[in-house]
């Protein structure tokens, strides 16, 4: 089955939430979209693999999406099937009192992945442009610096600046970065949270902290389309996928994270001359026991 989608959620110029699709209507169905996933896990697998033995580089997969979007399927099923050793996942939560007391970047920079790893970021620096957006006084828990008076336009173009030359510098020096916006619709969302309550398997993922993020689903999509159109470059590109169709999304997400890492170049190391001639030394005392 020869069919990509790499390219077709790609932010490309000025983009706008209200036009971005949360449903996927194309002619793949379902069954072909698990049996395309498990085809592509096998790419991804030897890709990781060649990442990690190459070792000069490195890939940042940074998820943001709403609460009930699917980001911990998605890195399940998208990322099960590789090597643990070479694969970091970095849930963000409210930061703590340590890293409440450095800038907003700080503790996303102790998580980024080493050469020949693949970081995930689950939730993100974006955070500090989304929710500390929607509810300002978060930022209050911050020790902002003496000179910034109200959070104004010019303080979020800071931290957009901020996040730009952030993105830069790893793309610069090594790391690929691929930036995913899971985009769920607000109806979708209200079946999934209903499902949490409704099926005691889920119960233990619903919050009721949920339900006051999801009055903000109008803010927080203004705040997503502000984000998503100050950061998308061509160091660190944004993908806005469907996302009322899990398994949909977790096949285009994981050719764009193919796609990312074909295009790094990766090669298995080569070995000298004298490399080899110890390799043959080596199998000829294993075949002479």
């Amino acid at each position: 089955m020869n069919i990509n989608f790499s390219d077709e959620f790609l932010v490309k110029g000025k983009f706008s939430i209200k036009k971005a699709a949360t449903e996927y209507n194309g002619k793949l169905s379902k069954e072909e979209g698990e049996q395309l996933l498990m085809q592509e896990k096998e790419k991804l697998r030897e890709l990781q693999e060649r990442l990690y033995s190459d070792g000069s580089q490195s890939l940042l997969v940074v998820l943001q999406a709403m609460d009930a979007a699917g980001k911990d399927s998605m890195i399940e099923h998208v990322f099960g099937g590789v090597n643990p050793q070479g694969c970091n996942v970095t849930s963000f939560k409210t930061p703590s009192s340590r890293e409440y007391s450095h800038d907003f970047l700080w503790r996303h920079y102790l998580a980024l992945p080493q050469k020949g790893m693949i970081g995930i970021f689950n939730r993100s620096h974006y955070e500090s442009v989304l929710v500390c957006k929607v509810h300002p006084e978060y930022n209050l828990s911050e020790k902002i610096w003496k000179s910034v008076k109200d959070f104004n336009e010019k303080f979020w173009e800071n931290r957009y600046e901020s996040i730009r030359n952030f993105e830069k510098h790893l793309a610069q020096n090594g790391t690929t970065v691929v930036k995913i916006f899971l985009n769920v619709s607000k109806d979708e969302q209200k079946k999934r949270l209903l499902d949490r309550i409704n099926e005691q398997e889920k119960n233990w993922k619903f919050s009721s902290a949920d339900l006051p993020e999801r009055a903000l689903f109008d803010k927080y999509m203004e705040c997503y389309e502000t984000a998503i159109n100050e950061t998308a470059k061509d160091y660190a590109p944004w993908y806005v996928l469907p996302a009322d169709n899990k398994w949909f999304a977790r096949v285009a997400a994981i050719q764009i994270i193919i796609d990312a890492l074909e295009k790094m170049d990766l090669k298995y190391p080569k070995l000298s001359e004298e490399e080899k001639k110890s390799l043959e030394d080596s199998k000829k005392i294993l075949e002479s026991e």
